[in-house]
Order: C-alpha cells, then structure tokens, then sequence
C-alpha cells in the first residue's frame, strides 16, 4: 500500500507532498531535491505499527 504525507522544506518553507511506500520498512532516510527551490533535502520517513507517518527533511550539509 502506497500513501503519501508531507514535510516542509527548511530552506524555502514550501509544504512537500512526497510518495511513502510502507514495504521499504519502517524507517527510511534517503536525500531529494526540493521539488520548489532544488535545495537538496535528507528525509527521514517513521512509520508507526499503527501505520501513521511521520516525515522530517532537513538541508543536507555540504561538509
């Protein structure tokens, strides 16, 4: 079962509607570009027994 849930992008404020895919476990981090500014994002995906979701992205640090 795919859903989708959102984040919002810390460097341009925009709310992101991202797809979530539950079969890829139950925590999942991975980097995307902003679909608004392109500002690359790290995303780190919770998905409770309960099946809610949690998403947080945060600017990936070019160290």
């Amino acid at each position: 079962m795919f859903g989708e849930a959102s984040y919002v992008c810390e460097s341009c404020g925009e709310e992101i509607v991202i797809p979530v895919d539950p079969s890829a476990g139950s925590v999942q981090e991975y980097g995307e570009d902003c679909p608004v500014c392109c500002c690359p994002q790290v995303l780190t995906v919770r998905i409770d027994d309960d099946g809610n979701v949690n998403v947080h992205g945060h600017t990936e640090s070019l160290e």
